[in-house]
């Protein structure tokens, strides 16, 4: 029994939401499923950066494409397959433009904040990394409470970019950008309140943009709905089974079936898997709801799957009980500061992207020397200069429930410290003089801390030679528990360089796409910039979209 027909079926609402905007603008009917009560997914939850070289949003900058695609081959190294690369790059502009037109977000260049690999070839150290203004969310009406939560509770309205971010970190070190920072996203956030306008940034400003526009548009959503299985003749998907409203309904897909519906994030299963058997229970700060449903139906279908051992891992504080990880971001980067294993010795540069610091810690665990926990170890004036976890502001004590519950130990020495974290005292303080030393000459020869612009744009100007480098001297000292989350998986579904979704053998699934989290990523096991994770999705929603009604102007 068919229960309703569209031209294309979109699963998922995250990234989801550009190719079913895509679709609509291309003429086709389009119904949007969300397996939560919520819009938004994984991408209201994030930080919002759109990772986009060569586009219009960098309006001033020297870019091209040609230089963007040599960077792409340098970092990706042939891990994934070019031509999904060399497909992301010529799509970029239009995706954009289509933003503009159907959505109210207003982008613009993060400017200074670097690619990830900067040092490549085709690298660039101004950056790529583009942001939407915070918007206001009343424009949702009635359906603003639909839009998913982000990842921290906000009790004073203050909208922050990734770019307001960076300096309100630091306020109390360069108090000439840090508090004009706060004033003016203050007095939006509360000012709007007055006015009755309610502004979001990130990833909520824009998961509501895009979930405006498809309200704007007319395209249906049905939440609380979960995809059962796909439909089809053996060559092509035709349409899918749902749960909805606690009965079956079947969809009839005249033109395919879009899965955007996020990664395994919190299939610890499939993590222990294909990933690691050390991985935290429910450690990822993707959407809850993400546990590889996308991927495994079209597994039933025969489909192939890629760098399943992949995820944007994210350090973070570890949890308190019955909580999430703590986002934990700049703090890696700032002087004063350096993270230990139970061994007491440090492992990795601090500083680098957070995708490569938990490869780094996979790495030397397949290599038989596991990090079995991780400890951030600062000192007081570290304490009294930035920001920590996102709460805890410069001179704000460490609370005592972090005490309690054993993330956090505080003591007069190095020596007791140790003590407290359960680490070998001397190899401690072995790994403190040479830090120290080091540090003290702004040079980090073990790790190369501190050399990349990456490294350096979430590091203190105002400490030289080395912005992310000062050596622990004076106490009291305090260390944090660390735990490896990410911001959601990145392998899944393999996909071509028009989001099709391949067989093992290479042949293409008819009418079935795979965009975002649960296609394999297309920069293989790389994370180029910051916001490289959505802006594929929202690029190969595009795609998909345009694929989709080039076989219904064929038919």
């Amino acid at each position: 029994m068919t229960d309703t027909t569209v031209d294309l079926l979109v699963v998922g609402s995250g990234t989801g939401m550009a190719a079913a905007l895509a679709a609509h603008e291309r003429g086709l009917s389009v119904l949007i499923v969300e397996k939560s009560e919520y819009v938004g997914g994984s991408t209201a939850r994030s930080g919002g950066a759109l990772w986009l070289p060569s586009s219009p949003v960098l309006h001033d900058s020297a870019d091209t494409r040609e230089r963007a695609a040599t960077y792409l081959r340098s970092v990706v190294g042939g891990r994934a397959p070019a031509e999904r690369s060399t497909a992301f790059l010529e799509n970029i502009t239009a995706t954009v433009e289509l933003l503009r037109r159907s959505t109210p977000l207003k982008l613009f260049w993060a400017r200074e904040y670097s690619d990830y690999h900067p040092e490549e070839p085709g690298g660039s150290a101004a950056g790529r990394t583009c942001e939407c203004k915070p918007l206001d969310t009343t424009v949702l009406g009635e359906y603003r409470s639909r839009l998913r939560p982000g990842v921290m509770e906000v009790t004073i309205p203050m909208p922050t970019t990734g770019a307001d971010y960076r300096w309100m970190n630091l306020m109390a070190r360069v108090p000439r950008k840090g508090i004009p920072t706060i004033g003016k996203r203050l007095a939006q956030g509360i000012g709007g309140l007055l006015l009755g306008r309610r502004y979001a940034a990130g990833g909520q400003g824009l998961a509501a943009g895009m979930f405006a526009g498809v309200l704007a548009a007319g395209i249906p959503v049905w939440t609380q709905t979960t995809l059962r299985r796909l439909e089809g003749d053996g060559a092509r998907v035709t349409g899918a089974v749902l749960d909805h409203g606690g009965r079956d309904v079947t969809v009839v897909a005249r033109r395919g079936v879009v899965l955007a519906t996020g990664g395994f994030d919190h299939s610890m299963d499939m993590r222990w898997k294909f990933q690691s058997e050390k991985l935290g229970r429910d450690f990822s700060l993707g959407a809850d709801t993400n546990t590889g449903d996308g991927i495994r139906v079209g597994q039933e279908l025969g489909a192939d799957i890629a760098s399943m051992d992949q995820a944007w891992w994210f350090p973070a504080v570890a949890p308190l009980p019955g909580k999430s990880p703590a986002v934990m971001l700049a703090e890696r980067s700032l002087p004063g500061s350096l993270i230990v294993d139970q061994d007491g010795r440090r492992f990795a540069n601090e500083s680098s992207d957070y995708m490569s610091f938990g490869q780094r810690v996979l790495e030397l665990e397949r290599s038989g020397n596991p990090v079995e926990t991780m400890w951030i170890v600062f000192d007081q004036a570290y304490r009294n200069r930035y920001v920590f976890a996102a709460e805890l502001f410069p001179r704000m004590p460490i609370p005592k429930h972090w005490y309690d519950a054993g993330i956090a130990v505080r003591a007069d020495t190095l020596y007791e410290l140790a003590t407290a974290m359960d680490v070998p005292v001397e190899a401690l303080a072995r790994t403190m003089t040479r830090f120290n030393e080091s540090a003290s000459a702004g040079e980090d020869p073990d790790f190369g801390r501190g050399r990349s612009a990456y490294d350096r744009y979430y590091g203190d100007p105002t400490i030289t030679p080395n912005p992310n480098l000062r050596p622990l001297v004076k106490g009291p000292f305090y260390a944090v528990r660390m735990v490896l989350s990410d911001l959601g998986t990145c392998g899944g579904l393999r996909a071509d360089e028009r989001a099709r979704v391949l067989r093992e053998d290479g042949s293409v699934i008819g009418g079935l796409y795979a965009i975002g989290n649960t296609a394999a990523n297309a920069f293989g096991e790389t994370y180029p910039g910051a916001g490289a994770t959505i802006s594929q999705g929202l690029v190969y929603g595009y795609i998909a979209a345009q694929e989709a009604a080039r076989e219904a102007a064929r038919d």
